[in-house]
């Protein structure tokens, strides 16, 4: 190999590793929580529609709702990539963090910021298509991360509320996306779901060395004042599923008395994850979110796979056999 081959060769590896770096900045495992833009689609009925040869798709709703889910996948992706462009210095002394491929170095900052500009001129643009009000919702979910990346991080509980916030307004564009009503339930379900897993994920946070270092916020929590915040927000939302679940309207809309049955999933999904960020699952604290720590542990997983089933079965009336 000459001297230029081998120069160009190192140039290729070289842009391979930045793209790679890239795509890992945008943390795609995090995505998972724009499920909750599908959310309104699924609890008002309207994945499938019945036709003259049987039950179907609908695809007009569920293609606008997975673009809707796309949308807010690239915001997010944006987000975390400007995150980690702002956080540098901070994340240096995080024992996973330093490892990032930007804080690491692997990816340029102007290249991280580029990408980022991209992203949200792409997502913006394709939910104004979708539809304009979602588009503003959307751009209000940007705006509301920047501030929450560039100071509001900093002040203590006003950091969770705003990702409390920011799961709302997954679920309303979801409601935008699909034309679907969203109901009182669903957002308050919601909001306190993410009050719940943003305490989860500072008090997992606050269990690391040099925790004050790494988030500033940190400071002003104590491992009490989260462990009372996580027992309050977890059984408010266990509380206001049930209730849900046997109000008299969501019994009539779903024509079924058996949404009930979902909550013992619901409420033993609260009590794995407060295992999960104590560390008292047989796992320790291995993951640097308790978004990967979810994701790796499978009594959890499968709780909410078989959640799922259970509430496509009753909400679409699922028999055996059936058709």
């Amino acid at each position: 190999m000459t001297a230029l081959e081998a120069m160009n060769a190192e140039k290729r590896a070289a842009s391979g590793s930045v793209l790679a770096g890239l795509v890992k900045s945008l943390r795609p495992h995090q995505w998972v929580k724009n499920v909750f833009v599908l959310a309104p689609m699924v609890f008002h009925k309207d994945v499938f529609v019945s036709t003259p040869v049987g039950t179907a798709l609908n695809l007009n709703v569920t293609g606008r709702a997975l673009a809707a889910t796309g949308v807010f996948c690239l915001l997010a992706g944006a987000v975390y990539t400007i995150n980690d462009v702002l956080d540098i210095e901070s994340d240096r002394v995080h024992p996973i963090k330093r490892l990032r491929p930007i804080t690491s170095g692997a990816v340029p900052a102007g290249a991280a910021k580029a990408t980022s500009a991209m992203l949200v001129a792409a997502s913006l643009g394709a939910a104004f298509l979708l539809a304009p009000a979602l588009a503003l919702v959307a751009a209000v979910y940007f705006a509301e991360n920047v501030l929450y990346s560039v100071r509001l991080k900093r002040v203590a509980f006003l950091d969770v509320a705003l990702i409390a916030l920011g799961f709302v307004l997954r679920v309303l564009a979801g409601g935008i996306a699909t034309d679907v009503h969203v109901s009182g339930y669903m957002i308050a379900c919601t909001a306190l779901l993410a009050l719940f897993l943003g305490f989860g994920k500072r008090r997992h946070e606050l269990a690391s060395e040099n925790a004050g270092k790494q988030r500033a916020a940190l400071e002003a929590y104590t491992a009490r004042s989260l462990n009372v915040a996580l027992a309050a927000t977890g059984a408010a939302t266990a509380m206001t599923y049930v209730a849900y679940t046997l109000d008299p309207v969501t019994r009539a809309f779903f024509n079924s008395k058996h949404l009930w049955l979902t909550a013992p999933f619901t409420c033993f999904g609260i009590v794995r994850f407060l295992e999960l960020v104590n560390g008292r699952a047989g796992r320790g604290l291995k993951a640097e979110s308790p978004t990967q720590e979810m994701l790796r542990d499978m009594p959890f997983v499968l709780n909410v796979l078989a959640w799922a089933i259970v509430v496509v079965a009753i909400v679409y009336h699922v028999r055996p056999g059936g058709h």
